[in-house]
């Protein structure tokens, strides 16, 4: 029996022409399984990986998480579309082969990418680094990363396709020359952008002030064309990158210290307490906590002003702005209080009028003495008639 029915051609056997599609089923079926044990694998692995601070393990989970799912579902419908294809046509099958090969490049650029992106947000993120990367060099790095993946891949694929790299290679140079022409101030903006990213002036977060334009606000984001910075009102201000390499920009979120520079006025006729006064102030910033001690203080009589005689207060604290501002309130209070304790008092402006000892007022004239003035009344009333009438 079983010499007969191996000596049967293959279409005569029961099913023969059937088989194939129990194939496509058996291989849908399977990737259903493999799918759903996939993310049984994945669940534990993220899970373990969540109770440690590295930054690879769960970064690397979380990225092969979607592009294995689609790998494993585009497979198996790839392979049971080439068992399909065999039967009917076989360019279609050829076809497939190479359409297969660009999607496991295409998700294995995917991949990339997302483990890139995952990369960067946890080596700023102090739950993952005890000592956080600075966000502008790892944006830099991850976005140059990204750009590389992303080349590299279009490279192959095109590879994979039958077309000579090569030959794309020598048009990009030639293109890239006319590209450079017409777009120039693109790209002044992409190297402003990348001296940025190479020099650090400022970083996402900083406060930065341009005294040559009208710009100052928190950076937000550093792109490669435009940097986003929020000003103290709130609205974003987009300027493009080429203008940081022509303006002078400062940086105040890098001081190491805020200065207070202020004058205070003092009558003239408490001239005789200007000495103990700026003696006690002395002694008071230098017995403040919150007054940098190794920065330059001074406190000095400065100048005689119009109508007061000034001492200036000179001394650093710290850079942060409120803090600043509570210790400078404090030092203005205190001096204002060994003012008053030694008896003198803050000048505001004034003016002294001097009057000659002499000086006596002129004796009225007869017209205007009191006796006249019922006179004066009566012609008044007559005029008044007069004119009525």
């Amino acid at each position: 029996m079983n010499e007969f029915v191996e000596s049967l051609p293959l279409e005569h056997l029961p099913l023969s022409s059937e088989f194939w599609v129990y194939q496509v089923f058996a291989i849908i079926f399977a990737s259903l399984v493999v799918a759903y044990l996939g993310k049984l694998v994945l669940d534990r692995l993220e899970a373990r990986a969540e109770q440690t601070r590295s930054v690879w393990d769960d970064a690397l989970v979380i990225s092969a998480r979607r592009p294995l799912w689609v790998l494993i579902w585009s497979m198996g419908l790839l392979w049971a579309a080439q068992i399909t294809a065999a039967q009917m046509d076989e360019d279609l099958a050829s076809v497939l082969d190479r359409l297969q090969d660009v999607l496991l490049i295409v998700l294995l650029c995917w991949f990339l990418m997302r483990m890139a992106q995952r990369v960067e947000d946890r080596l700023v993120d102090p739950r993952y680094r005890e000592k956080p990367m600075d966000q502008t060099t790892v944006s830099a790095m991850g976005k140059l990363l990204r750009i590389s993946v992303f080349i590299t891949a279009g490279l192959v694929i095109l590879q994979t396709l039958g077309y000579s790299v090569s030959g794309v290679l020598a048009f990009g140079g030639i293109g890239g020359i006319a590209v450079g022409f017409a777009a120039k101030d693109l790209l002044a903006n992409f190297f402003g952008g990348l001296m940025v990213y190479l020099d650090r002036p400022f970083s996402v977060g900083e406060w930065v002030r341009s005294p040559d334009k009208d710009i100052e606000g928190t950076v937000e984001h550093i792109g490669w064309r435009l940097t986003r910075i929020r000003t103290f009102d709130k609205r974003p201000i987009y300027v493009p990158n080429a203008i940081f390499t022509s303006v002078v920009l400062q940086n105040p979120s890098r001081m190491s210290h805020r200065r207070i520079y202020e004058h205070i006025g003092m009558r003239y006729d408490d001239i005789a307490q200007m000495e103990p006064v700026v003696k006690a102030v002395r002694e008071m910033l230098k017995a403040h906590p919150d007054i940098a001690q190794d920065q330059t203080q001074m406190v000095y009589f400065d100048r005689c002003a119009a109508s007061s005689v000034d001492f200036f207060v000179y001394c650093f604290t710290s850079p942060v702005w409120a803090e600043f501002h509570r210790v400078k309130e404090d030092v203005l209070l205190k001096i204002l209080a060994i003012v008053d304790e030694h008896g003198a008092q803050v000048a505001f402006p004034t003016s002294t009028l001097h009057v000659p000892d002499g000086l006596a007022l002129r004796n009225p004239a007869p017209r205007d003495r009191p006796e006249y003035a019922s006179e004066r009344s009566g012609a008044e009333i007559t005029r008044h008639e007069g004119s009525h009438a």
